[in-house]
């Protein structure tokens, strides 16, 4: 069963084609990725499947609905931790929590969320006064509080040092496990490569392959998927 649907997907800034084409399905429970280099249209083509951008052209649809009309309903579904998320300066960690899960109907528990992400000792600490890597673990967090069956992340471990980068994919290999559908955007070819079932790999807004990390390596005769994208990205020009 497929959780997503992208089929011929355009979106036009002014004269620049920010995607061109693109078409992708993910399939009901699995971690999918979106791989590229900044600019290749991989945040406009995500803001595209949470409704946050009305496409050009073409037809998007997650469990089923159209998010650009059926956002609302979609809201209680689908969870999104994006690129440049913020809160208020002096919201603090609990509150956010608390707050994010109390617009769900049927919300995770978000003392477990906040637990599970290593979150409890900062709960009283204001947004403002998070490092970095503090705030992308509590972006996470708010993605996840509402339980959803779908989750989107962009740019996952940007800002995150070594260890919790790996702590983190520790994490979504158990969201993985729970059943839940992921699309994991990222820069970070490895970070690709050892979370993800299939990847779609986008460069000027196209898709130029989408697969199994090994079977996009074993097509392109690279040793790796980050050597793929370039020798893919060569053949696309």
């Amino acid at each position: 069963m497929e959780a997503i649907e992208v089929r011929d997907l355009h979106k036009t800034y002014g004269g620049t084609r920010a995607v061109d084409g693109v078409t992708f399905t993910v399939r009901s429970g699995e971690t999918f990725g979106i791989v590229g280099h900044n600019g290749a249209g991989k945040t406009t083509t995500v803001e595209c499947l949470i409704g946050l951008r009305r496409p050009d052209a073409g037809t998007v649809r997650v469990l089923g609905a159209d998010p650009a009309r059926g956002r609302r309903a979609l809201a209680e579904r689908i969870g999104a931790q994006l690129q440049d998320s913020s809160l208020p300066e002096r919201i603090k960690v609990a509150e956010a929590l608390r707050l994010f899960g109390s617009l769900y109907r049927e919300a995770a528990d978000w003392r477990q969320v906040m637990e599970r992400w290593g979150l409890a000792p900062l709960a009283g600490k204001a947004f403002g006064d998070l490092s970095g890597g503090q705030r992308q673990r509590l972006m996470l967090a708010l993605a996840l509080v509402g339980d959803p069956e779908v989750v989107v992340l962009d740019e996952l471990t940007t800002g995150l040092d070594p260890i919790a980068r790996r702590e983190t994919w520790r994490q979504v290999g158990d969201l993985k496990r729970a059943g839940t559908t992921v699309v994991l955007v990222s820069h970070y070819f490895e970070e690709t490569e050892a979370l993800c079932d299939r990847v779609a790999v986008f460069a000027r807004g196209r898709v130029t392959a989408v697969g199994t990390p090994g079977e996009i390596v074993a097509r392109t005769g690279t040793a790796s998927l980050e050597e793929a994208y370039f020798a893919l990205e060569g053949d696309n020009r």
